[in-house]
């Protein structure tokens, strides 16, 4: 899945400091801050391409990585076209 600049992006996450970038390279990732059930959180907006699509569309499952040992706290959702803009 690829990430692109949503209307509602209001920062831009890097890398985290001290990253080493020959491992797990890590780029400029566009984000909304928002607040879900007063949380502050972010969100970033991804779409998946036509071979993702056909894979969902068969039965596939997204799958949601995490670096690091612990998962904080996730959410993974599908927006409606209305709002994927």
């Amino acid at each position: 899945m690829n990430f692109f600049q949503h209307s509602s992006n209001n920062r831009v996450l890097g890398a985290p400091a001290g990253w080493y970038q020959g491992a797990l390279p890590v780029g400029a990732l566009p984000i909304t801050d928002v607040m879900q059930n007063d949380v502050p959180s972010v969100v970033s907006f991804w779409r998946p391409d036509a071979a993702e699509l056909a894979a969902l569309n068969a039965g596939g499952a997204v799958m949601l990585f995490v670096v690091g040992r612990t998962m904080h706290p996730v959410r993974v959702e599908v927006t409606t076209p209305e709002t994927a803009t």
